[in-house]
């Protein structure tokens, strides 16, 4: 399912079942899709967007991992969805660079164990690998901080865009 521009009231009105399916488009962390969806109704994609992100910065760590693994490694080759999207200049980067990419991400993922996970919108991937490469930096504890406040970044950015604005 891909859902783009549904009406807030749709969303609101519809069943526990389709609510959490639609959210998990946004984030796959099971339990933070559950729990937005029974705030149901909400009056405004804004109030929406507010409310799953404090439920977000509030979940678990083993949530967070859940959502954080519903996410491509920046630089993989993504066809189609939300990640092709967003990281659509990363995809347009050159071999030296995407090799380099795919070095940090492994380097990444041995030091914290999941994902480098970033806000690539817009973004290129020279830039990405910059910001990888300075993470590389943080402790464990900081950069699991970090982590998760980009995931809430990226699920406000998705639902944002998933719902008509006009509801």
């Amino acid at each position: 399912m891909t859902v783009r521009g549904m009406p807030l009231a749709a969303f609101n009105d519809a069943d526990l079942a389709l609510a959490v399916r639609v959210l998990a488009e946004a984030c796959a962390a099971p339990r933070w899709a559950r729990r937005v969806a029974a705030l149901r109704p909400f009056a405004s994609v804004d109030e929406l967007c507010e409310q799953a992100v404090a439920e977000l910065a509030a979940t678990d760590d083993a949530d967070i991992r859940a959502g954080l693994a519903g996410h491509p490694r920046i630089g993989d080759r993504v066809t189609g969805g939300r990640s092709a999207t967003e990281q659509s200049r990363v995809a347009a980067a050159g071999d030296a660079v995407l090799s380099r990419l795919v070095e940090a991400n492994r380097a990444y993922e041995e030091r914290f164990g999941h994902v480098y996970l970033v806000f690539a919108h817009g973004r290129g991937a020279e830039e990405l690998l910059a910001v990888l490469e300075e993470r590389l930096g943080n402790d464990p504890d900081s950069e699991w901080r970090v982590a998760r406040r980009e995931l809430c970044r990226i699920t406000e950015f998705r639902l944002a865009a998933m719902f008509d604005a006009e509801s």
